[in-house]
């Protein structure tokens, strides 16, 4: 695990960067042409490469070496900041959509090949810890970017706050590059060979018969592409309600709010990385279902108007919920076979940010003529109706988290058996 603490603080160090520039590049693109218009399809125009990226990734992950393809990410990305930085004004406006295009791409592709390779890195049984980790690394990078965004571009100018999101690349892929990590299985080479031989048109073909072969795994994702709407709807009416309190302050309670958000995920780690290891045994579906389900009720809660202490307190839960179901859904995809875990993470990273730019555009159409509490509602309910279904056919079916479901591609993993067996009928 010493290594792979180092390659979380790599990655946090590049999360801070990427959250420093979310808010750095948006000021900026409608500082330079002055259309919101422009703003909005800068990112449009990410979140859409974030959505194709996803099923490309997952057949590079299969067929690549992860290690490079993460390296190359960071460092593709560092040299686009890099020439947004010493572009001519006139060129900067098409540079900062190659940009959007870039950053979309790698990032997804990053995020896909790192979440496939941690059973490779840590071992199997060490996970659901490792992903801990990862989530408290982007937590208080969270913090850190958005706490000093502002700061840094009034202060130091965007310039300064690109180079330093180029700086974040590079330490990132230096960590990763100097690292002796393994992020394949051994056994690679046929299973590469494989997926090479897949076709153009594996994503869609592997999307149907994850669903008619793990209907389980399936209803996994698409609670977390609804989960991805929910989010949304809260992103989008944050400023709003935030700025309906306190019309002075606007941005105090969105400070409030993500603060004790982003504690709440960091609380989550540090008790799952306890249980876990007292246990040896790591959560299943039941708890992925109940853990949403609480998270989208709480971030009703928050938008419910109560007093300032018990809002945030339901923010505090929302943050613990989210950080809990995180850590379990990605260690129940890992639990799949290494030949099969980066299609996975590959659908369900364009799962999940289909479900956020849909619901970015039909939320910010909705509160035009709702309150913030009814398009929240209605966001977090759907998330909420679909775990309730998920729970009601684990119920049915009497499925027990068994200690075999901690080991990839174990004999009684019930998402191996189900890829696996998959596999062998698309063959």
């Amino acid at each position: 695990m010493g290594h792979f603490r180092l390659l979380v603080v790599g990655n946090g160090i590049s999360a801070y960067g990427s959250y420093l520039n979310m808010v750095a590049l948006n000021v900026f693109i409608y500082h330079v042409t002055g259309s919101a218009l422009t703003a909005g399809l800068f990112m449009a125009v990410r979140l859409v490469t974030s959505v194709l990226a996803g099923f490309v990734a997952g057949r590079l992950v299969s067929t690549r070496d992860r290690k490079r393809l993460m390296v190359g990410a960071d460092l593709t990305q560092a040299v686009a900041l890099l020439a947004l930085l010493l572009a001519p004004d006139g060129a900067r406006v098409g540079l900062l959509f190659a940009l959007a295009v870039i950053t979309g791409s790698c990032s997804t592709l990053s995020q896909v090949a790192l979440r496939t390779s941690v059973p490779e890195i840590v071992g199997a049984g060490h996970r659901a810890r490792a992903n801990g980790l990862l989530v408290t690394g982007r937590s208080l990078a969270m913090i850190a970017g958005f706490a000093s965004s502002g700061l840094v571009v009034a202060q130091l100018g965007y310039a300064t706050a690109f180079a330093l999101d180029a700086v974040t690349f590079v330490i990132s892929a230096s960590v990763l590059f100097l690292l002796p990590v393994r992020t394949r299985a051994a056994a690679e080479g046929a299973d590469a060979g494989a997926a090479e031989q897949e076709g153009a048109g594996a994503a869609g073909g592997f999307a149907r018969m994850l669903l008619r072969t793990a209907p389980l795994l399936a209803v996994m994702i698409a609670v977390r592409a609804v989960d991805g709407l929910g989010s949304s709807s809260h992103n989008v009416a944050l400023p709003i309600y935030s700025d309906s309190l306190d019309p002075a302050h606007p941005a105090t309670f969105i400070s409030q709010f993500w603060a004790t958000w982003a504690i709440g995920n960091i609380v989550a780690q540090q008790l799952f990385g306890r249980v876990t290891k007292k246990t040896g045994r790591t959560p299943g579906e039941r708890a992925f279902a109940l853990g949403a389900c609480l998270m989208s009720a709480a971030f009703i809660v928050v938008f419910a108007g109560l007093p300032t202490v018990p809002t945030l307190i339901a923010a505090l839960v929302a943050g613990m919920a989210d950080g809990f179901t995180e850590i379990v859904y990605v260690s129940r995809l890992q639990a799949a076979p290494d030949a099969e875990r980066g299609r996975l993470f590959g659908l369900s990273a364009s799962a999940e940010n289909t479900g956020f730019g849909l619901g970015m555009i039909v939320s910010a159409a909705l509160l035009e003529s709702f309150s913030p509490l009814q398009v929240v509602a209605s966001f977090h309910g759907l998330a909420i109706a679909l775990c309730v279904v998920l729970l009601a056919v684990l119920l049915g079916r009497g499925r027990t988290p068994t200690r075999s479901q901690d080991r990839p591609g174990g004999r009684d993993d019930p998402a191996a058996r189900d890829v696996s067996t998959a596999e062998g009928r698309s063959s």
